[in-house]
């Protein structure tokens, strides 16, 4: 895992600092995904790219998932989870809420996951049973904290209708709780958590690359991620907190059914 977690942190360095220098304007091209709220910019596939061309040289035997580029196969038990820029909004309009993910599979099981956070100079790593770091500084996150003085991070989907029941949810969480939180970055978020930033993040509509990584991050700084109603976390539905806050959230979000459809 120390081997992984080196070469992972490295490539997602590098990406970062690529990023960092060629960061365009908003008056550059882009391109829309989902919907017209949902852009991609060419330097999401640049970085997407240096980061496969990296692993490949040095690893040629892994498959990679990206969320630009999709699978690539391999023959080996190591599968590599790549987000080129998490929180791509953020990032053209100049936010420091964006970050390069890299996570390590083997046989199924993230056990190295990188969070670079380019334009805040913070890099989060984490090792599967060896706990989670930011700049070498182990990770906690906040516990036996109640609801009612919980700070919930959260985000929104793309889609009219999928933003529609978000803000239904969200305006019947704000009354529950100390505040709310929207980062734009569900990395970020996750990875906030972990070094106790905010308390509890949930989120509909996130995807795999987007929180493997991180997710680690979380969980080894003593969080727990999962989805609703005993499901593990997936793109339908993610939530972490420490325990104890975790399943009081859980109950909240439940009574509002936020996987429902608009």
């Amino acid at each position: 895992m120390t081997d992984f977690l080196r070469l992972a942190e490295d490539i997602a360095r590098e990406a970062g600092e690529m990023l960092i220098a060629k960061r365009p304007t908003m008056s550059a091209e882009i391109a829309t995904k989902s919907s017209p709220t949902d852009v991609v910019t060419a330097l999401d596939t640049a970085s997407e790219q240096l980061i496969r061309e990296r692993v490949g040289a040095a690893r040629p035997g892994d498959r990679i998932l990206g969320e630009e580029g999709g699978e690539a196969p391999g023959d080996s038990d190591v599968r590599w989870i790549v987000d080129p820029i998490d929180g791509t909004v953020n990032f053209l309009y100049g936010l420091p809420d964006w970050a390069v993910s890299i996570a390590v599979e083997v046989k199924g099981q993230v056990v190295a996951g990188v969070v670079n956070v380019p334009a805040r100079g913070e890099v989060y790593t984490a090792a599967l049973g060896a706990g989670a770091w930011l700049g070498g500084v182990p990770l906690r996150c906040n516990s036996g904290v109640p609801l009612a003085q919980a700070l919930v991070a959260t985000g929104f989907g793309y889609s009219v209708a999928r933003r529609a029941v978000q803000g239904e949810v969200v305006a019947a969480v704000l009354p529950k709780v100390r505040d709310i939180r929207r980062g734009g970055s569900c990395a970020v978020d996750l990875c906030s958590l972990a070094a106790g930033r905010v308390d509890a993040y949930y989120e509909r509509g996130v995807n795999y690359w987007d929180f493997a990584a991180a997710g680690l991050v979380a969980t080894e700084s003593g969080a727990r991620l999962d989805g609703l109603r005993g499901r593990p976390v997936s793109p339908e539905f993610a939530l972490c907190a420490a325990p104890g806050l975790f399943e009081d959230l859980h109950d909240l979000l439940v009574s509002l059914d936020p996987e429902r459809d608009a």
